[in-house]
């Protein structure tokens, strides 16, 4: 052999092997890449020159390599699954304690409770959970890996979408489902009723002729990819709608008494949490009335306890220029009206009491609220006169629904219902009540502290005791007080949050996408065909799923059955023997 041809022979065998260029047609969608034959690390021959010997060292991060590898990290999908696991735990604590923006007074009473543990919790911020600086960072991280995860996703979804099918490969033997059958059809004629086939059975086809195969190439299944992308987009919505629009939200509380009005306007609350961009021009002009209060109980025969069964408030609402409509809420059934939604929390009993001055003049005349302290409604209540006495009085005490007293002269409520036997017992106090100072003061709170008792425990006249329909005189000759009926209260809590529509819309389509990503299998199928050399085509059938697809064997099947059930029908009769 001549040097010539030495060198050509040693020329081709180190040639390297003919590398696939990147399909256009994206196959690397689907399957990843392998790495180019060039990029390959070189084989050696063992114990050459060329092996090194020491452990492969991986190359020091800088920081943008740093920054590279944590956003990356932050914006894999792994991520941001276990940052939503983590908001949802932060979430906990917010309904095991309460929270400053929607129960302040239990906050307080926490605080006298466990004033050690308050401590502890309050420098956690866990007191506003939602409002905290972990719960904010969980949310903002979760809401960046959103982002970083949908863009790309969804720019390499939509090229994806308007990209053909891939080329058929070239040994369909080599992939799942694979199927071989023949057909007295042409190639020609079986591929296009192949493409017909799989175009009703929803599949996207594309055909490719080569090297003297024709060949149909199908692909379905993308909408899974776009339900996930609807799920994931869906969720960062409401993230940001529930971040923005907790701005435009407001909740307020209000003490009603039977007969009395309450109208939608700041003034008319007693407690009232805005948003950061509230505006009280959100408020809808709107008065409600409390008509009537119905209540049912149940009482265990072995404990005796009385259990409440349902809770009915009958009101009456108006808006501005309409007349007045009757409504019923109850608890897990809140009133809509203004763009609001009315609950029902606690109730009680409201004591009409009457008091007059010395000279028989009346110097008040309403019922008074007494808050209920336990589940048989025993109330505790404030009633203030500033005015009209000789000097300012002040009385605190219980009411009792259905009162029996024990052994060493206590009272007790044994039932939530009254009677003619219902009792209010009070303590009496006169000085300055600090009404004057110009500062707000809890109209359900007695400060005693300055003030002088002059009927009670610590004086010389006992607590004044009333019966419905009784009347007492007060100490020092100041009047008299008159326990006149009995009225129900409700206490309501008035919520605005325009965000819910949207919220619940959004949430719909978060599940919408889910469960399309979650049932809608991806495939590629493919259908060849080749001319046989006694007339006829032989079929080759194969698929390929992304993912696991337990059905990807059926569905070739079913594609290679209706195949050939079409064949069958669409070729010509056989021609009559001649006679």
């Amino acid at each position: 052999m001549s040097p010539r041809s030495d060198e050509d022979g040693a020329a081709k065998k180190a040639k390297p092997a003919k590398v696939a260029a990147s399909d256009p047609l994206r196959p690397d969608d689907y399957i990843g890449s392998p790495d180019p034959v060039d990029a390959r690390p070189a084989r050696t021959a063992k114990g050459s020159a060329a092996a090194s010997s020491e452990a492969p060292v991986a190359a020091k991060l800088g920081p943008v390599g740093w920054v590279r590898f944590v956003w990356r990290q932050l914006t894999s999908m792994r991520t941001a699954l276990v940052l939503l696991l983590l908001l949802a735990l932060a979430a906990v604590p917010g309904s095991l304690v309460p929270q400053n923006s929607a129960d302040p007074n239990g906050v307080i009473q926490y605080q006298q409770q466990n004033p050690e543990l308050y401590k502890v919790l309050d420098a956690l911020q866990v007191f506003d959970t939602y409002t905290s600086f972990w719960f904010s960072a969980i949310y903002l991280l979760l809401f960046v890996s959103l982002i970083g995860c949908i863009i790309p996703r969804t720019v390499h979804h939509l090229k994806a979408l308007r990209a053909k099918p891939p080329t058929t490969p070239a040994r369909l033997s080599r992939l799942p489902g694979h199927l071989v059958s023949s057909t007295g059809a042409d190639a020609e004629t079986a591929i296009a009723e192949a493409t017909r086939v799989l175009k009703r059975q929803g599949y996207r086809v594309e055909r490719y002729d080569r090297r003297g195969r024709v060949t149909v190439s199908a692909e379905r299944g993308y909408l899974r990819e776009t339900g996930n992308l609807i799920f994931h987009t869906g969720l960062l919505a409401i993230l940001v709608l529930v971040a923005t629009g907790g701005g435009f939200i407001y909740t307020g509380e209000k003490l009603l008494v039977q007969g009395q009005s309450f109208t939608n306007a700041l003034a008319g609350y007693d407690t009232f949490s805005p948003g950061r961009f509230f505006d009280e021009a959100q408020l809808s002009p709107y008065s409600l009335r409390l008509d009537d209060f119905d209540d049912e109980y149940s009482v265990d025969k072995l404990t005796g306890q009385s259990h409440p069964e349902d809770y009915t408030a009958k009101v009456s609402t108006r808006t501005l220029g309409g007349e007045w409509e009757k409504h019923d809420i109850k608890v897990n059934s809140p009133l809509s009206i203004g763009g609001t939604q009315v609950y029902l929390l606690g109730n009680g009993y409201a004591p009409e009491l009457t008091v007059r001055d010395a000279d028989g003049n009346i110097v008040f005349q309403d019922a008074v609220p007494f808050r209920s302290q336990n589940s048989n409604l025993t109330g505790l209540g404030v009633l203030k006169i500033p005015d009209g006495l000789k000097e300012q009085a002040g009385f605190i005490g219980y009411f009792y629904p259905t009162p029996a007293e024990s052994a060493d002269g206590l009272f007790t409520s044994v039932y939530p219902g009254t009677s003619s036997s219902s009792l209010i017992s009070l303590q009496m106090y006169t000085g300055d009540l600090g009404l004057d100072t110009g500062e707000a003061v809890n109209a359900y709170n007695l400060d005693i502290d300055d003030l002088t008792q002059v009927a009670g425990a610590d004086s010389a006249t006992k607590s004044l005791q009333l019966r419905v329909g009784e009347k007492v005189d007060l100490p020092d000759g100041l009047g008299s007080l008159e326990f006149t009926g009995i009225k129900r209260y409700v206490g309501i809590s008035i919520h605005h949050d325009p965000t819910q529509g949207f919220v619940l819309l959004l949430a719909v389509l978060a599940i919408v996408g889910l469960l399309v990503s979650l049932f809608i299998p991806r495939r590629r199928l493919w259908v060849a065909a080749t001319s046989a050399d006694g007339g006829g085509a032989a079929l080759e059938f194969a698929a390929l799923a992304r993912g696991d697809d337990p059905r990807l064997d059926d569905a070739v099947l079913a594609v290679e059955r209706e195949l050939a059930k079409r064949l069958r029908a669409s070729a010509p009769a056989p021609a009559s023997p001649s006679e």
